[in-house]
């Protein structure tokens, strides 16, 4: 059930706050989100969004549910599925979260989102929905099929998980359409596919293997 699902993943979930300066408090973040505990001595995985689609650009707090701070540092980041990966300085004990397979995921099945809408001041806040539509395409500016829940998903969700009711990780919320007009349209990346890039992003600070198109420019001078 729910309570049991909130139960196995809640201590997993931190909260990620980027400064632009100095780190202080939250008050003076200039950007929140959430993240998943992926091992037990500091990696978390969040969205590429929460700090800034850049290595560098922040300066990162990750805050963990029984609210001790660590610094972190961005291993790596992927644009193409809105995911980065983060270490945390001196951590370790941390309690990992488990994760699920996503291509098991069904039409309908009750899950719950799990993350830190509005900021850390409502750390650990659970929703419950069901799962809309699997594949779903939601951007033209990716390629992932998102998991499509009715979970209520704020800022500051971002990069936290959608857990089904085993207590297992299916997915990293990461948007949801804001409007007047709708209501309930939130996504998730898969974990399948979320998998095999954090794994590259753990080994090589990037994604490995995948097509690009590089350019050469050079001046011509009018004749």
């Amino acid at each position: 059930n729910t309570e049991y699902a909130s139960n196995e993943v809640t201590d997993s979930i931190v909260g990620v706050l980027c400064y632009s300066d100095e780190i202080t408090d939250d008050s003076q973040c200039t950007s929140q989100g959430s993240g998943i505990i992926i091992t037990s001595d500091g990696y978390v995985i969040t969205n590429a969004h929460v700090v800034g689609n850049s290595k560098t650009l922040y300066l990162i707090q990750v805050v963990t549910s029984d609210g001790k701070q660590y610094k972190a540092g961005v291993v790596g980041y992927d644009t193409r599925t809105d995911l980065a990966l983060l270490k945390m300085d001196d951590a370790s004990g941390l309690k990992v979260a488990n994760f699920g397979n996503s291509k098991d995921v069904s039409l309908g099945e009750s899950v719950i989102a799990i993350g830190n809408p509005g900021g850390v001041k409502y750390n650990n806040s659970i929703t419950q929905g069901i799962v809309s539509a699997v594949d779903r395409q939601s951007s033209i500016t990716t390629n992932v099929k998102f998991i499509q829940t009715d979970a209520a998903i704020n800022p500051g969700n971002s990069g936290g998980a959608l857990v089904n009711l085993y207590g297992q990780v299916v997915g990293i919320n990461s948007s949801k359409i804001a409007a007047t007009e709708y209501e309930g349209l939130g996504f998730a990346i898969p974990m399948d596919t979320a998998q095999s890039v954090i794994n590259s992003l753990k080994e090589y600070g990037y994604v490995k293997d995948r097509a690009v198109l590089g350019l050469s420019l050079i001046h011509i001078s009018e004749p």
